[in-house]
C-alpha cells in the first residue's frame, strides 16, 4: 500500500499552496485520511483529517480557517489547500491513512499508513 504526495514548494508569506496525496489501493477509499507535518527540530504534528466520503473533517487549531482538506474517492486522492501561509507553516507535509476512525481520532493516534512527505516552505 502506498500514499504518494505531490505539490508543495516555496511561497511567500500570505500566499497559497496545494498538496495532494494519491493512494495506490482501493481499500483507502474507506479510510479516514489526513495530513501531518514536521518542522525542522520539532515533532511531527497533526494538521487535518477527512473521513471516507468527505462527511467529516477536523483541523488543528493552528490551521483552522486557513487550510481546507478535501477528497475525491473516485481517484482516492486527498488535497490540502493552504491559504494565508505563514513562515511557521514551513515543514515536511506527510499524507496518512488512519483506517476506520473519526477525523478527530486521527489527531490523537499514530496512523498505520504514511507517505514519504513533501516540502512546504514559506518565506517571510
Amino acid at each position: 500500500a502506498q500514499l504518494v504526495e505531490s505539490g508543495g514548494g516555496l511561497v511567500q508569506a500570505g500566499g497559497s499552496l496545494r498538496v495532494s496525496c494519491e493512494a495506490s489501493e482501493r481499500t483507502f477509499e474507506h479510510f479516514t485520511m489526513g495530513w501531518f507535518r514536521q518542522a525542522p527540530g520539532k515533532e511531527r504534528e497533526f494538521v487535518a483529517a477527512i473521513t471516507a466520503g468527505g462527511y467529516h473533517t477536523y483541523y488543528s487549531d493552528s490551521v483552522r480557517g486557513r487550510f481546507t482538506i478535501s477528497r475525491d474517492d473516485s481517484t482516492i486522492t486527498i488535497t490540502l489547500q493552504m491559504n494565508d501561509l505563514k513562515p511557521e507553516d514551513t515543514a515536511v507535509y506527510y499524507c496518512a491513512a488512519g483506517g476506520y476512525i473519526s477525523a478527530r481520532a486521527m489527531s490523537e493516534t499514530q496512523p498505520p499508513y504514511w507517505g514519504l512527505g513533501t516540502q512546504v516552505s514559506v518565506s517571510s
